[in-house]
């Protein structure tokens, strides 16, 4: 009876599994306006402190496939605790490193955080009553979107007033949180997955995607035409090219070739690449142009870290605000349809930004709309691959959707800086340069749009436990 009680509480659930999200996800993006100042303290070179987001990125990328693994063969409820746990010791490392290696190492820690992407969308799909399936997981998948931009702000404020320690200490206080919650009302799925963990895989999928995020992260400062960025590329391609081999080959693998190749499950990663990397210009972009002098023959609004960071902050809260009627369209006209006008509406902002970015008001108009579309996007992508796989794939096939969905970041990150650095003049950047790189994104993100057309349309309502094949 306590059991049946405590699966009649999805709200409370979504509670938890919003808190662990949102905790995850802002620890990519806190960290970004103290790098400088962390820099400084710890005596770091530029290099040492891009590790800090490397180092995280790829823990994360190679973690979530696993994680969403294990939580399929042995428990979802189970293994998010876990997952959260060593993302809060992580935090702890970090709040009280004094050294470059020892705030990596903590870093390392906060990204086997990333687990709890796959596991929390696996526990709604497991235990949620079937009508509240698309809007619950329309509702993570915003979080984990918003989290980009309100982490901006956030960081931006802590940096300027406590000190950049209370980034991980707030970090720390959320992953307690949520891993206390999550033991104690989070419900055990019953669904199990027969199998073992595919360790050599794993390791293959490391090598990969250390060598490809390693090229990217550092690509702009070696030249990307460098024998060191173009050797990296491709042996980190060539690597992931055998990854899939030896996985399409295995007899119980970390990801399912088969079902990676489904045509649902392979255009939606196409099109989360794409928009990943097209709305990525903004976090990247919107702070760097408000923070630079006023006046002059460059671009700049002259703010500090904090108010360059709340200039995303309206349209963060617009994001989460659309997510459940974005569940509800997908409802009844599935996933695509809001996917593509999502879509749309990020090329849209970015295009007006690209051409009206004067003064922080159109900044944050745009910023708005920009966060609107990708509040319609990322609510829509968990619910598109979802309903491609079975239940017992669920974990795997998210777990390679956010991969894909952070070296999409990655890419859209660097390419970014990389037209900004080539537009510095001495009194700053030119704003032909902002233009530019807002431009690309805007093609990007109508590319995606374009590349959601060829995912196939709804398959129907999505799975459930009752209605899955085990």
């Amino acid at each position: 009876m306590e059991q049946a009680h405590i699966r009649q509480a999805p709200g409370r659930t979504l509670v938890i599994l919003g808190v662990g999200t949102l905790a995850f996800v802002l620890a990519q993006t806190t960290v970004i306006p103290a790098l400088g100042e962390m820099q400084s303290e710890l005596g770091a070179s530029a290099s040492g402190i891009a590790w800090m987001v490397t180092a995280y990125l790829l823990v994360a990328s190679i973690a979530t496939p696993i994680f969403g693994k294990l939580g399929d063969m042995f428990g979802k409820e189970r293994f998010l605790a876990i997952s959260l746990t060593l993302f809060a010791v992580g935090s702890v490392v970090c709040a009280f490193a004094d050294s470059l290696g020892l705030m990596i190492v903590g870093r390392g820690l906060q990204g086997l955080g990333g687990g709890v992407l796959p596991l929390s969308f696996g526990i709604i799909r497991d235990e949620f009553p079937a009508n509240k399936v698309p809007t619950a997981i329309a509702l993570l998948g915003a979080i984990s979107a918003i989290g980009s931009g309100i982490g901006l702000p956030l960081g931006g404020v802590l940096v300027d007033g406590p000190g950049y320690h209370w980034i991980f200490i707030v970090a720390a206080a959320m992953g307690v949180l949520a891993t206390i919650t999550t033991i104690k009302f989070v419900p055990e799925s019953p669904i199990r997955t027969p199998g073992r963990v595919d360790y050599v895989g794993a390791g293959i999928l490391g090598v990969g995607l250390t060598a490809l995020l390693i090229a990217i992260s550092r690509g702009a400062e070696w030249g990307w035409g460098s024998a060191q960025t173009l050797g990296l590329i491709a042996a980190g391609l060539v690597v992931l090219v055998a990854f899939g081999v030896f996985e399409a080959r295995h007899k119980a693998p970390l990801v399912n070739m088969k079902t990676l190749a489904r045509r649902p499950v392979l255009t939606t990663n196409i099109s989360t690449f794409l928009i990943g990397s097209a709305m990525i210009a903004t976090f990247v972009l919107v702070p760097q142009l408000a923070q630079l002098p006023d006046g002059g023959e460059g671009a700049g609004f002259g703010l500090s870290a904090t108010q360059a960071g709340l200039l995303l902050a309206p349209g963060s809260l617009l994001s989460l605000l659309i997510a459940p009627f974005v569940g509800k369209a997908g409802e009844r006209f599935g996933s695509k349809p809001p996917f593509f006008v999502g879509c749309l509406v990020v090329g849209a902002a970015l295009a007006g930004m690209a051409f009206a970015h004067g003064s922080p008001a159109m900044v944050i108009v745009w910023s708005a709309l920009m966060f609107a579309g990708v509040g319609i996007a990322f609510a829509s992508i968990p619910n598109l691959i979802v309903n491609a796989v079975d239940a017992k794939e669920t974990g795997e096939a998210i777990g390679v959707n956010t991969i894909i969905r952070n070296v999409g970041s990655a890419v859209g990150a660097q390419i970014a800086g990389v037209i900004i650095a080539s537009h510095v003049i001495a009194t700053g950047v030119e704003d032909s340069g902002f233009t530019l790189a807002f431009v690309l994104s805007a093609v990007g993100a109508l590319v995606a749009a374009a590349s959601v057309l060829l995912i196939p349309g709804r398959r129907g309502a999505v799975l459930t436990p009752a209605s899955s094949p085990r």
